[in-house]
């Protein structure tokens, strides 16, 4: 019994952890700079590779709002699975745009949030019982 709380615990504080960090990262890029300026500071720069303009602009508006949403679906613990999928994609994305502009010497950004969302996706499910997920599921076990 004590194993299974510690372990229940355990799994919703990492996926609110989580959770919180990409959505505030993804609120600050949307709605605190907009899109456009997140563009011109963190993306501009890839206009000088040989990825085409509508790549980049995908990427910013990618990034900005699966951060959002995708975190905020992990604090409320709906949709997991999806939101899991959207961000492990988001981590390759950035990793790649990070390697192309320069050698990724830096991983202080994109290693704990791949470390934390690897121990997600590895958990077995019926230690993230507390969530949304189980409601919609009538899956709650206390």
């Amino acid at each position: 019994m004590q194993g299974t709380f510690l372990r229940r615990t355990g799994i919703l504080f990492t996926r609110t952890l989580l959770g919180l960090i990409f959505f505030m990262q993804g609120f600050g890029k949307v709605f605190m700079y907009t899109i456009p300026e997140v563009y011109g500071k963190f993306f501009k720069d890839f206009e000088n590779t040989f990825l085409p303009k509508w790549v980049i602009w995908f990427a910013a508006y990618y990034t900005s709002y699966v951060e959002l949403v995708a975190g905020f679906l992990l604090i409320i613990g709906l949709f997991r699975k999806c939101a899991y999928y959207l961000l492990a994609l988001d981590l390759l994305i950035v990793s790649f745009g990070h390697g192309l502009i320069e050698p990724i010497w830096d991983l202080s950004h994109v290693m704990p949030r791949a470390l934390l969302l690897i121990v997600l996706l590895l958990a077995p499910e019926d230690w993230d019982q507390w969530n949304l997920d189980g409601i919609r599921h009538n899956k709650i076990k206390a």
